[in-house]
């Protein structure tokens, strides 16, 4: 009999297992869902138009959800095919055929059916300086450059929040908002430690030295329905005065706001606005993110803290990946895969990394996710 790669009649059924115990809870919260819009008083309540983000999500997801039962349904007749010995010839061709489209279609559909129902578009992206002093801030510098090169040639949007630079234009640290579809997917990796080998412009023997930045990538929740629940006795908040890039300037008025969570010790600032009103609202944005994010690293039981989680302690062997200058080289150390065009990389064309460490990584996630 001939031999076949695609999936097997027990794979094809676990994974239909699964689909249905999914749709049920999904089909539960649609449910609710369509009630509580019902409940609601007026069009022009703001929990209005957050129910009916929510009810297209769940509609679009048991859409898909039916396209993969169909799918696997069809897959399964045309095993059955194939192991009939009384099966023609044409017959075994168009089977081959429908599995091998199938079985591509259904890993496409699959890791968005089977995670928590979420796909994130908007993101806050954080990079900070590592070990290396100045030349991590001009480091951190250049990684958030490639980052928001990378998304203007992909149309995604993005404001900065909070920055606080060195003296010779360094990041200390940079906070962004990032908006645009799928533009969480594209980088939804990244986080970790980043490593630099360079000569640094401040170095005048010519003598490469190691600097660390690390990246986080925390996905906005309030687009999602998701709740984080949040104690206001659990918060400690501090207005402050906004400052602008490297201490310019410093706003005469306090409307930048500064939000500390004293049972994990996040703290957040923001002061992308000159109403205080919207740098809270945004502070608490970023803060239940991270807490989100928190939690969803406890439940894997990878690590127990958002930020520690994401960048470790910066110290230089814990790294994701190696920018070397002098090799025109960026080494993923996750997928062990070498690019040598560091010069492009560093200028936004970042496309081909991020699928390839995407593809690599997912593969590694759906494989934990079986055992």
């Amino acid at each position: 009999m001939k031999e076949y790669n695609y999936q097997t009649k027990k794979e094809l059924l676990d994974l239909k297992n699964k689909l249905q115990k999914k749709h049920k809870q999904q089909l539960d919260k649609l449910n609710k869902i369509k009630k509580q819009i019902t409940d609601v008083p007026n069009y022009s309540d703001p929990n209005y138009v957050k129910l009916l983000k929510q009810k297209t999500t769940l509609e679009e997801w048991i859409a898909q959800y039916n396209e993969s039962i169909k799918l696997i349904n069809d897959s399964l007749e045309a095993l059955e095919l194939i192991a009939d010995p009384n099966t023609t010839q044409e017959l075994l061709t168009l089977s081959d055929e429908i599995l091998k489209e199938n079985e591509i279609k259904l890993a496409q559909l699959r890791e968005n059916l089977l995670s928590q129902g979420q796909r994130f578009d908007n993101f806050i992206l954080e990079i900070r300086a590592g070990a290396g002093g100045e030349e991590a801030a001009l480091f951190a510098r250049d990684l958030f450059r490639m980052y928001t090169l990378f998304f203007e040639s992909k149309g995604i949007t993005f404001e900065i929040t909070d920055v606080s630079q060195t003296e010779i234009g360094g990041y200390k640290h940079i906070s962004a908002y990032i908006k645009g579809k799928g533009a969480f997917e594209w980088v939804k990796y990244e986080s970790g430690v980043h490593r630099v080998q360079r000569v640094p412009v401040t170095e005048s023997g010519g003598r490469i030295h190691t600097s660390t930045a690390s990246v986080a990538i925390l996905p906005d929740i309030d687009t999602q329905d998701i709740e984080v629940k949040i104690n206001p006795e659990d918060l400690e908040i501090e207005r402050i005065r906004a400052s602008g890039p490297g201490g310019q300037f410093v706003n005469k008025v306090e409307t930048a706001i500064r939000i500390k969570h004293k049972p994990t010790g996040i703290i957040v600032v923001s002061q992308q606005s000159k109403s205080q009103t919207a740098n809270k609202e945004y502070a608490m944005k970023i803060l239940r993110s991270k807490l989100y994010q928190l939690e969803q690293e406890k439940v894997r039981a990878q690590l127990s803290q958002t930020r520690k989680s994401q960048i470790g302690n910066q110290d230089r062997s814990e790294k994701i990946r190696t920018y070397n200058y002098q090799q025109n080289r960026v080494t993923d150390h996750r997928i062990k895969k070498t690019w040598y065009n560091l010069d492009q990389i560093m200028n936004g064309k970042i496309e081909e990394l991020l699928l390839t460490v995407k593809e690599e990584l997912d593969k590694k996630e759906q494989e934990a996710n079986n055992e």
